[in-house]
């Protein structure tokens, strides 16, 4: 039984974390590049609690990042998507990709599809991307999808004794946006 959409886009397929995932993710959470900006490494124990939370969450508050697989590979690059756990600064798509996965526009393509989700599925007025300053790659990511600078903000539990620079646009703003 699904929990949640899946979504196609050219090159993608997002869709609901599965079991099959796991090891992609703990080598995904062990990639210390790669999680430099996403909180630090996690080892299996975290990596499963983590993908649990993210799992549950699709099935309490009906959307959570998905899984993103490449099409032409069918391997597990990353997870993204629609995020916004309790004390959340606001309802936000995030990404995070394998370091083999970056530069390739993969971001900005699932990024864009789930916002898409987010305005017409979900009734979201506004998204927001919550990243650390030294993070110019998902700067340009979200400065791409039409997302402005908002404000500077500490980060919440647990991510505490960081500031985030929060990116945003309303719902009407990436509707004129996408056509």
């Amino acid at each position: 039984m699904a929990i949640g959409p899946t979504i196609e886009t050219e090159r993608l397929i997002l869709r609901p974390p599965r079991a099959e995932d796991f090891d992609s993710w703990v080598a995904f959470h062990a990639d210390e590049e790669v999680m430099r900006h996403l909180g630090g490494t996690q080892g299996r124990e975290l990596t499963w609690r983590s993908m649990c939370t993210l799992t549950g969450a699709w099935t309490i508050g009906r959307f959570s990042m998905f899984s993103v697989i490449e099409k032409a590979s069918g391997q597990w690059i990353g997870r993204l998507g629609p995020w916004c756990p309790h004390g959340w600064p606001g309802t936000e798509v995030g990404w995070g990709l394998v370091r083999n996965a970056w530069g390739k526009g993969y971001a900005t393509e699932g990024a864009a599809a789930t916002m898409d989700y987010a305005v017409d599925i979900l009734g979201w007025s506004q998204i927001i991307h919550t990243i650390l300053p030294e993070n110019e790659a998902s700067t340009r990511v979200a400065k791409r999808l039409g997302s402005q600078f908002i404000k500077k903000m500490d980060t919440p539990p647990p991510f505490e004794g960081l500031t985030w620079d929060v990116y945003g646009q309303t719902a009407d703003e990436w509707r004129a946006r996408r056509g």
